[in-house]
C-alpha cells in the first residue's frame, strides 16, 4: 500500500468486494492489506462464550427475520435469544412515551423492562457540570446524567440495555459505564424527527449545504 492510499479506508471504497466475495479490491483496500494476525485475534475473540452467544443471536435474527422485523421486534427476539430477562431501557425524558410504549411491548413478550430517565438524580446543570451560563438553556435546567443512568442499571443487573433517545455524547457516557451489552432503539434528532439518516438522503437536495460547506462554529 502506498503512502497516499494509507489515508484511504472504506467509506472511499465503491466495490465493497468484502461482501460479495469477489476478490476485486482497491489498493488500499483494507481486507486486502489486512495483517492476518489481526484477522485471526478477531475471529478468536468470537470464540469466547458470551461473544459467540451474542454474534450467533445476532445473524439469526438478521436472517430468520431479514426485511420482515422492526427493530422493535428484532430487539425482542435478539434479548429471548440471548436468555435477557431484564431489560434496561435509558431513555430521555423527551421519549419518555415511546419508552412507556416499549416497556409495554417488552412486557407483553415476556421480558421485564427497568427505565431510567436522564434526568435522574435532578441535579441542576450549574451544580454537575459547573457548565457556562450561555449554555444553560433555562433557570434551573437539570443535567443530563447517563453515567448514573449506567450505574443503576448496572445496579439491577440488567442483561441487555437498549438506549433510546439519548443526546449525542451521553450515549457515549452510557456506553461506556454500561456493565451490560447494549443495543439502541432511538438516536436524537430534534431537526429530523429522530432520524438522522434523513440527512444524508437529502445531502444533494434539502440539506444539499451539509456537502457545500462546513457548519459554522
Amino acid at each position: 500500500m502506498s503512502n497516499q492510499n494509507k489515508c484511504l479506508s472504506c467509506t472511499d471504497c465503491g466495490v465493497v468486494s468484502c461482501n460479495s466475495g469477489q476478490n476485486t479490491y482497491p489498493e488500499f483496500c483494507l481486507t486486502a492489506n489486512l495483517d492476518q494476525k489481526e484477522l485471526k485475534e478477531a475471529l478468536r475473540l468470537y470464540g469466547d462464550p458470551i461473544n459467540r452467544k451474542i454474534a450467533v443471536a445476532a445473524a439469526e435474527v438478521e436472517a430468520a427475520f431479514y426485511c420482515k422485523y422492526t427493530r422493535v421486534q428484532e430487539i425482542i427476539e435478539f434479548a429471548h435469544r440471548i436468555g435477557a430477562k431484564k431489560i434496561g431501557i435509558a431513555t430521555c425524558v423527551g421519549l419518555i412515551e415511546e419508552s412507556r410504549i416499549f416497556a409495554k411491548i417488552l412486557r407483553i413478550n415476556g421480558l421485564e423492562p427497568y427505565g431510567i430517565a436522564c434526568k435522574v438524580g435532578a441535579v441542576e446543570k450549574k451544580t454537575g457540570l459547573n457548565l457556562a451560563e450561555q449554555y444553560i438553556m433555562k433557570t434551573g435546567e437539570r443535567m443530563c446524567n447517563p453515567i448514573l443512568q449506567a450505574k443503576l442499571l448496572n445496579k439491577t443487573k440488567t442483561g441487555l440495555n437498549v438506549v433510546v433517545g439519548l443526546c449525542v455524547g451521553h450515549d457515549s457516557l452510557f456506553y461506556k459505564y454500561s456493565k451490560a451489552i447494549c443495543t439502541t432503539l432511538m438516536v436524537k434528532d430534534r431537526v429530523l424527527g429522530h432520524n438522522p439518516a434523513a440527512a444524508l438522503y437529502t445531502s444533494k437536495t434539502y440539506y444539499s449545504k451539509l456537502l457545500n460547506q462546513p457548519q459554522n462554529k
